[in-house]
Order: C-alpha cells, then sequence, then structure tokens
C-alpha cells in the first residue's frame, strides 16, 4: 500500500482533475435513484462504492456497488470522513490514501455536494493507478504470474518443511543407534534446519511481494531479502566448515587445506555480501 501512496502522491493533481473534471462533465447521473447514479460505473472502472447521505452527513441510502446494495448502511454518519477531507475545489473534496472498511482494499473517496446531498465516491487505489498506467495491472498477465508465483512459493515451502523433517528424522536415526552418533550427527540437522529456514524465508517473501502484494516501484527490500537469504547459507557453509575442520583434524589432518579453502570461499562470500549492501544503501540514500 506504501507504494501506491508514493505513486499516487506523485501524480496527484492530475489524477484528482481527471476525476473531478469526469464527474462534473456526467451530473445528469447525480440523483438519488439508485439505477441512475449507477450509470458512474461504467464510466470509472476503478469506483468501487457510491453512498449519499444528506446536509448532516446521514447516510440515506444504501451502498451502492456493481453487482450489489448494502441496505444496513444506512442511516450511518459519515461526518468523521468529511471532517478528513481535503477540499479541492467548490463542492469538492477528495480524501487522502485510506484503507476502506467496506472493502477492505486501499481507496481514495471523492465527496461532492449537490442539490442539498453529499455524494461519496470510493475509487479502488491500485485500479486508478491501472487505469492511468501507473502500475501493471493487466488481468490475464497478472494471475498468470501470480499463479507461478504461488506455486513456486508452495513448493519451496514444501522443500522447506522436507529439510527441516529430515533433519529431525535423521537425528533421531542417529540418537537410537548410540554407536552411529558422532559430532557430524549434531552438525547435520543443524546446517538442514538453517537451509529449511533460509528456503522457507525465500518463499514467505516470494509470496508476500509478488502473490499477496505486489511491488511495482523500485525494489528497496532487494538487497534485504538477498542479505537475509545469503546470511542463512552463510550461517549453514559456516557450520559445514566446522564439521569439515572436525572431521580432517580427527580422521585425516593432511587434506585440511580443503577445510581451508572453504573457510576461504565463505569469507569471499561474506565480503562480496558486506560490499553488495553497502552499494545499494548508498543508491537508496542517493
Amino acid at each position: 500500500m506504501q507504494e501506491f501512496i508514493s505513486i499516487y502522491n506523485e501524480h496527484k493533481r492530475g489524477i484528482e482533475k481527471f476525476l473531478i473534471e469526469t464527474i462534473r462533465n456526467n451530473a445528469q447521473y447525480m440523483t438519488a435513484e439508485v439505477s441512475t447514479i449507477k450509470g458512474f460505473y461504467s464510466i470509472f472502472s476503478s469506483l468501487e462504492l457510491i453512498y449519499v447521505s444528506d446536509e448532516n452527513f446521514n447516510q440515506s441510502s444504501p451502498n451502492i456497488f456493481k453487482n450489489k446494495l448494502l441496505t444496513t448502511a444506512k442511516g450511518k454518519n459519515r461526518s468523521y470522513l468529511a471532517s478528513q477531507m481535503i477540499k479541492k475545489e467548490e463542492g469538492v473534496s477528495i480524501s487522502e490514501p485510506y484503507m476502506s472498511s467496506a472493502t477492505g482494499e486501499s481507496c481514495i473517496t471523492m465527496m461532492v455536494f449537490k442539490d442539498e446531498h453529499y455524494y461519496f465516491f470510493d475509487f479502488n487505489l491500485s485500479r486508478l493507478l491501472s487505469r492511468f498506467g501507473l502500475v501493471e495491472r493487466h488481468p490475464t498477465f497478472n494471475f498468470i504470474t501470480k499463479a507461478f508465483y504461488f506455486g513456486i512459493g508452495v513448493s519451496l515451502m514444501f522443500f522447506s518443511v522436507m529439510s527441516i523433517s529430515y533433519a529431525f528424522y535423521d537425528y533421531f536415526l542417529q540418537l537410537i543407534n548410540p554407536s552411529e552418533y558422532t559430532l557430524e550427527s549434531v552438525f547435520k540437522p543443524i546446517i538442514a534446519l538453517t537451509l529449511g529456514l533460509a528456503i522457507f524465508d525465500l518463499a514467505k517473501t516470494l509470496l508476500e511481494r509478488e502473490v499477496i502484494y505486489k511491488a511495482y516501484s523500485d525494489k528497496k527490500d532487494e538487497a534485504r531479502l538477498l542479505s537475509k537469504f545469503l546470511t542463512a547459507i552463510i550461517i549453514a557453509l559456516s557450520i559445514e566448515a566446522l564439521m569439515v575442520v572436525f572431521k580432517m583434524a580427527l580422521h585425516d589432518p593432511s587434506q585440511m587445506l580443503y577445510a581451508l579453502y572453504l573457510i576461504i570461499g565463505i569469507a569471499l562470500i561474506i565480503l562480496s555480501l558486506a560490499f553488495y549492501t553497502k552499494v545499494s544503501g548508498e543508491k537508496r540514500r542517493s
């Protein structure tokens, strides 16, 4: 929602002018008759709710959606909403973006005074921005993309659970066989758990960013996402390197050089991550 608000604020003047002019040019639909006022839905694809109140902001009409009416809203006092409106022109006020209690989505409300009545128009913020080409909202492509990311995200979560399950399964197998219980029996589950956590965190972030909430503006959190994922991988590799050091020291010290190579590789990953984080931070500040 913050990204939508940011994009909206950048283009607020043009969007508000378009809404006001379109409402004024189609004033013939602005009546208390439900069948007539519904004509605005054929003009605004982003319009999601209309209702009318008297001069005291007591709602006199039902909540008028495109395909249904909600009569339980009649009689509600809308003065709390009117007090937050910002006057744009004589008889026209528009709110800042907020989360609608009627639809549960981000919206802006336009309030128009005409013939001793206040007319309230709720516009869905994401659809409004897509109407101006400011965000990518092609329905078919958006559905296919979300379905793909959803499938990948769920698959990653599945393998994350499998990795965690394997950690416990392998540990208990070693535990019930004391003769096979070694230091490696402790390290292996920790590595599997760490990788499971990293994969789950990646899947969760993927679903949040691409399915539940699509990010449209600059990807400010990509560095943070990569940092979190690589940190988990670094921890897993560090544990693996420690395990290799112990194994080489106990069984074949002549192979200790390979453990050193692994440690050097981990150090390079840490340095690369630190450099990437620094550069990304500088770009965001600039």
